[in-house]
């Protein structure tokens, strides 16, 4: 297995050699990863806890090698955000607004389809799109865009809206129950779910950061209720703000029986805090440090037994440190993405979007080996090129 080091070199060791170098609390748990056996909240809160840092990314290593080999992955896709304009008001967000703000926008159907009409020549394979709580947009405009957008190329994969999203499309504008909305939404051309709102779980740090936003039990049902359907999704975490550790343990330990009811979630994908875009109460925070990002990564990956994939959002760490985490338990490095905004509103000072050359030269200098995926994280072959390097695909073994 691989020992990582912060320079981006390796040492190639035996496992029987890398448990004695570890520290004496972590060797407990070097052996139950070895041997596939789960572990436990105290375990995830002793990884969070360790000093070494390197001793975690070689453990989280042991899970990733396991279930992905040495392949690193990466997507085409487009982001799209409809609409900002939005019902609630989160402490954290600096990227929804009220209809008069001079930040608000809507964007038009056939805006947005000119938009993926374009990206499309670039070769995407994904459009991922979200945006607020509208106050007024009618079901059919949210009906009438998804079937636009497939209309352009079926084999185009529509990820779509978070789970506060559907709610809110559920209870204010189809006024229907979530199951009979999400089957609707999907006969018009919905391919999956983002994984988007999950934040923290906890009730009072959710109530501190996100007052009025759906609470983790109904995050839940809004997947758990897709993931019924037959449908997939990803799942996130917000964290570096109020949280303490045994708040991002629980998150996890959620993900984790839901991902054990259900199996329908693709990949997990947290990121940190952006205080400079939050309102006034959060924002004197500190970021995240670059030893938080890779030490939330790898417990991650060590604790999500069940999930295939972690992946480093590299709008949040850019995509250098991106390239790092791939030695701390991280397997993929999201996508080609174009025009986030909701980090970039929040202050991220990281680009708008990355091409295939430079995802796979990241993927590269981290001594993996890169390969385009869908969005269900299978890998495929790229036969077409577009302005990103990549193109139409076909699944590969």
């Amino acid at each position: 297995m691989t020992v990582p080091r912060l320079a981006g070199t390796a040492l190639l060791l035996p496992c029987r050699v890398i448990a004695a170098l570890l520290p004496r609390e972590l060797r407990g748990i070097h052996d139950k990863v070895a041997q596939g056996v789960r572990i436990s909240d105290e375990d995830a809160l002793t990884l969070y806890r360790t000093k070494d840092l390197n001793a975690l990314g070689a453990l989280a290593n042991l899970v990733r090698e396991r279930k992905n080999g040495n392949v690193a992955t990466y997507i085409l896709n487009r982001y799209i955000n409809y609409s900002n304009v939005c019902l609630l008001s989160c402490q954290f967000c600096a990227f929804g607004a009220k209809k008069r703000e001079a930040h608000a926008f809507e964007q038009t159907i056939p805006e947005i389809e000119a938009t993926v009409r374009s990206a499309l020549a670039d070769g995407i394979t994904e459009v991922h799109m979200v945006g607020g709580l509208h106050p007024s947009l009618k079901p059919e405009w949210y009906l009438d865009l998804l079937r636009t957008l497939r209309a352009l190329d079926p084999a185009l994969h529509l990820k779509c809206f978070t789970a506060v999203e559907v709610r809110h499309l559920a209870e204010r504008v189809f006024k229907r129950p979530i199951r009979e909305t999400l089957e609707t939404l999907r006969e018009a051309g919905l391919g999956s779910l983002t994984g988007g709102g999950a934040e923290i779980f906890d009730p009072e740090i959710r109530d501190r950061i996100c007052r009025g936003k759906e609470t983790a039990e109904e995050w839940a049902e809004v997947h758990r209720t897709w993931h019924q359907l037959g449908g997939r999704s990803t799942c996130t975490m917000l964290y570096g703000h109020l949280e303490g550790l045994h708040h991002r343990v629980d998150h996890l330990r959620r993900l984790r029986e839901l991902q054990d009811e259900t199996g329908g979630f693709t990949g997990f994908i947290p990121f940190a805090f952006e205080p400079a875009g939050a309102r006034p109460e959060l924002r004197h925070l500190p970021h995240a440090s670059g030893y938080d990002e890779l030490r939330n990564l790898a417990v991650a990956r060590l604790y999500l037994d069940n999930f295939d994939h972690i992946t480093a959002y590299w709008i949040s760490l850019g995509l250098p440190f991106a390239s790092v985490a791939l030695s701390y338990g991280v397997d993929d490095l999201h996508g080609t993405i174009s025009e986030e905004k909701i980090f970039h509103l929040a202050g991220a000072q990281t680009p708008q979007e990355q091409t295939v050359a430079a995802l796979e030269k990241a993927i590269r200098e981290a001594g993996r080996e890169p390969r385009q995926r869908n969005t269900h994280y299978e890998r495929i072959d790229s036969t077409a090129r577009g302005r990103f390097g990549g193109g139409r695909a076909a699944l590969v073994s």
